[in-house]
């Protein structure tokens, strides 16, 4: 009997070990070490690019034109909020004539965690209060233009 006592102690342990521990998330591009390695500066343009990395992430808009494939990793213990523990952006500059000019890769060092001050978010002008926004605009309903006696709306 003191057998089985000791198992159900051991299955209790593991199963309150195992929900401990993180859950792993992947979001964005999963680099191909071969195939991102396989595009060349000089070699290859837009299309040979798209072919071998799929669709960009993101595009650039303005300025000079660049293609992001942006992935990260996330882990997240039980009752927690996510969190990044890797992040890669490979950036693929196009010259004008849409050939690669260069390939730059970057990861968790340029990754910058913000962390606010409060959660009010700063307003210009003068704070009202909970009376005056319930009955800030008490007076305002019937002023001129909106119809009515003497409102000069049509027909009046």
């Amino acid at each position: 009997m003191a057998r089985h006592g000791r198992i159900g102690a051991l299955l209790a342990v593991a199963s309150l070990a195992a929900g401990c521990t993180p859950i792993v998330g992947h979001r964005g591009y999963m680099n191909d070490e071969f195939l991102v390695r396989s595009v060349q500066p000089g070699v290859d343009n837009r299309m040979s690019v798209e072919r071998a990395l799929g669709h960009p992430t993101l595009e650039s808009q303005f300025g000079e034109n660049v293609w992001y494939y942006v992935g990260s990793t996330t882990a997240q213990k039980p009752f927690t909020t996510p969190r990044i523990t890797d992040q890669s952006v490979l950036a693929i500059r196009f010259d004008d004539a849409g050939n690669v000019r260069d390939v730059q890769r970057t990861g968790m060092e340029q990754v910058v965690r913000l962390s606010p001050n409060s959660d009010k978010t700063p307003t210009l002008g003068r704070e009202r209060g909970f009376l005056e926004d319930l009955f800030g605009n008490i007076g305002q309903v019937g002023a001129a233009g909106m119809g009515g006696a003497g409102g000069g709306g049509p027909g009046g």
